[in-house]
């Protein structure tokens, strides 16, 4: 798990290993089992996650108290509650295990103390922020501006476990289309 992590920090921000030894200790294992959730709904978001291993869906309660998923969070990347974390106060969202899910995990006082005593981890926090920006414009763009059945290939192109452990009507509430639809879709797409 430690090397996995490693060696995502180091495609971020070059980081001497020196350096990386001793600031990972301040990262503790997690695991979730299926189900369990990394953050609810209402609560303070008090940790970021790197998922080692497993699949995390994000979600929100639309107007209609419905589940609608916003994200689905996979291996080699980075997970949280943003806005919750940052603002440190109750989350809009929760974010809860696809299957059991390893996780590396730091909290929020434990990351600001990083931030303070090193440029380096200061850069890493930057670039994350920087990306999730763009992952968040590219998700509404593509939601706004795709067919359903571009956005169907997309998912499979680019997140293709996500196919074999989501539920059906997860999959559909991500892609902004009804279930019924992706159903037709993915006949048309296995023909």
């Amino acid at each position: 798990m430690i090397n996995n992590f490693k060696k995502f920090i180091k495609q971020i921000s070059p980081i001497s290993d020196i350096e990386f030894e001793q600031t990972v200790s301040t990262f503790k294992k997690q695991t979730l089992n299926k189900g369990d959730f990394l953050v609810q709904q209402g609560k303070v978001c008090k940790q970021i996650a790197f998922i080692n291993k497993g699949i995390l869906r994000t979600f929100y309660l639309n107007d209609k108290a419905e589940e609608t998923t916003s994200c689905f969070c996979t291996e080699n990347n980075l997970t949280t509650s943003y806005k919750s974390f940052i603002l440190q106060q109750p989350s809009t969202l929760s974010l809860q295990a696809l299957e059991e899910t390893e996780l590396l995990i730091i909290d929020y006082d434990n990351l600001q103390k990083l931030y303070s005593t090193s440029i380096v981890w200061q850069t890493i926090g930057r670039v994350v922020a920087e990306r999730e920006y763009i992952i968040m414009e590219k998700y509404a763009s593509v939601l706004n501006n795709e067919t359903a059945k571009k956005k169907y290939l997309r998912l499979l192109k680019e997140q293709p476990s996500v196919l074999q452990k989501a539920k059906i009507e997860d999959i559909a509430s991500y892609l902004g289309i009804t279930r019924r639809t992706l159903s037709r879709i993915r006949q048309e797409v296995s023909k």
